[in-house]
């Protein structure tokens, strides 16, 4: 996983991601859950899916979520295509923009969607992290089927 958590909040999302990639069921699953300042190429190469979070701020991804891409995107070409991946946003407005960004950064690195994208838009919710726990325990799930 790769996330920014630059509030209560935000690291609230972060734990149940954290919670939902380390699920007692998935026994063969072994999750990295970085900083996105932190995370390089290197990480990326030995993910077999990924974990996206990211606040939405004018309108966009954050600013560190957007210096891993940079910093990943070119160093990892051809070397992680159908990585599967899900992604989350904490959005201030309605998420669109960030939204689409991801989304072609995504299509561009030729990874594989393998769910929705996970908008959390207005008021906070403490259901936010019900619903993050259970998009990572997914990807998991589906990455120990063997389904991705």
């Amino acid at each position: 996983m790769v996330a920014n958590r630059p509030s209560a909040n935000t690291a609230a999302l972060w734990d149940a991601a954290a919670r939902g990639l380390r699920h007692p069921d998935l026994e063969d699953i072994h999750a990295r859950c970085l900083d996105p300042l932190e995370a390089g190429p290197d990480d990326l190469r030995l993910a077999h899916g990924i974990v996206i979070g990211t606040t939405e701020n004018f309108g966009y991804m954050s600013g560190v979520v957007k210096d891993f891409f940079e910093r990943v995107y070119y160093a990892c070409e051809g070397e992680t295509e159908g990585l599967p991946v899900v992604f989350y946003v904490r959005a201030g407005r309605d998420g669109t923009g960030t939204v689409r960004a991801l989304s072609g950064i995504i299509q561009g690195m030729g990874w594989r969607l393998v769910q929705k994208p996970l908008v959390l838009h207005g008021a906070w919710r403490d259901s936010f992290c019900d619903e993050i726990e259970e998009l990572a325990t997914t990807l998991g799930a589906g990455m120990s089927a063997g389904l991705y």
